[in-house]
């Protein structure tokens, strides 16, 4: 997702732009999928897929693109506007939309609704990397950190807190390889090789295949919610010592992911590039979208199953084009990336100008 509170550099590089683009269809496709995972096993295992490794690759490339320095008065004013406000706005219109479908309503600013998590999280991110960034081996320290709030019950999703905390190994990792400039010394953006390609997509499939043929297990040890990174390893049913070992292995297994992932992603301008510059509208966009159809019911007991999940495929890719496309964008601005000069003494902060 693009986080508007960064300071992007003066020229983009068309492989990230595709990367967000492609991880955003990825998040469509795992919320619209989620309904047909309780009558398909196929669904099962392409939802374990995508929630293995798609919002820690959106961890990693917002810490790619963030700033250890010190905060200027822009930065500042940009992490309400950008990433605070729109956070209220929405979490307002869903609270709105909720009592208008079930009559009842909760406005609790601290439990964050649905997507609206992240946000949050990567408030704290950019917030908290000023000071991690002081330490020695900050990746580290924030794996460290990651594997002992699992331990803590007392760290829930209030404010978003124990999503921030588990994902922010990845958030930190992004961020060491701009510091050490990593993806261009190690010329990771030049064209790939076939085998290597191959040897990506290998990796992918063969993670489907063993989601699919092992489902039953995965459900059985509630998989799914360790992806979450939201409970503690006792609400999991895992209150063993070991338990910081499983997280520690599903970090891996998301960074295993995440480069197979990357591989495949093109180097070049594609028709959609421009697109990923507004992954934002995507995620905050899209779930008032897939609403009615998970309120309705609609998406379970669809037959063939086989037929359903490539049209949920195509439609979820049609879905990320039509809510990043200028129209929306023109009418939705106020709401995604509002600009609140009135709040601010100095009155260009607001407009997303100043120093």
């Amino acid at each position: 997702m693009t986080d508007a509170s960064t300071s992007p550099p003066k020229t983009r590089t068309a492989f990230w732009d595709n990367a967000r683009f492609a991880a955003i269809v990825l998040v469509v496709f795992g919320h619209a999928i989620q309904r047909l995972t309780y009558d398909s096993d196929a669904a099962e295992a392409l939802y374990l897929l995508v929630y293995a490794f798609h919002m820690p690759l959106f961890a990693l490339v917002a810490g790619f693109f963030s700033s250890s320095a010190e905060p200027t008065r822009r930065r500042m004013a940009r992490l309400f506007t950008d990433l605070i406000a729109p956070y209220l706005i929405f979490e307002t219109l869903w609270t709105i939309t909720q009592f208008l479908v079930t009559g009842r309503t909760n406005l609790d600013p601290a439990q964050p609704s649905w997507t609206l998590w992240f946000l949050l999280a990567l408030a704290l991110f950019r917030l908290v990397l000023p000071y991690l960034a002081l330490l020695r081996a900050p990746v580290v320290w924030a794996l460290a950190i990651s594997i002992v709030a699992g331990y803590l019950p007392s760290i829930d999703s209030t404010f978003s807190l124990s999503r921030f905390l588990g994902l922010l190994p990845f958030f930190t990792l992004g961020w060491w390889l701009r510091e050490h400039d990593v993806v261009a010394r190690a010329g990771l953006l030049a064209a790939r090789p076939v085998w290597l390609r191959a040897a990506a997509a290998t990796v992918l499939v063969t993670a489907a295949a063993l989601a699919f043929v092992f489902v039953d297990t995965w459900r059985d040890v509630r998989l799914g919610t360790w992806f979450f990174f939201v409970d503690a390893y006792a609400d999991l049913d895992a209150p063993q010592w070991w338990a910081g070992g499983v997280r520690l292995a599903i970090i891996a297994l998301a960074l295993v992911l995440m480069a197979a992932f990357l591989v495949l992603i093109p180097r070049r301008e594609t028709r959609w590039t421009h697109l990923g510059r507004y992954t934002m509208y995507v995620y905050l966009l899209h779930t008032f979208v897939l609403y009615p159809f998970r309120q309705s019911g609609v998406l379970r007991g669809l037959e063939p199953m086989g037929l359903w999940i490539p049209v949920v495929v195509v439609a979820s890719v049609g879905i990320a084009v039509a809510l990043s496309s200028r129209p929306v964008r023109r009418l939705t601005r106020p709401l995604v990336e509002p600009r609140m000069p009135w709040l601010f003494r100095d009155r260009e902060l607001g407009a997303g100008r100043g120093s």
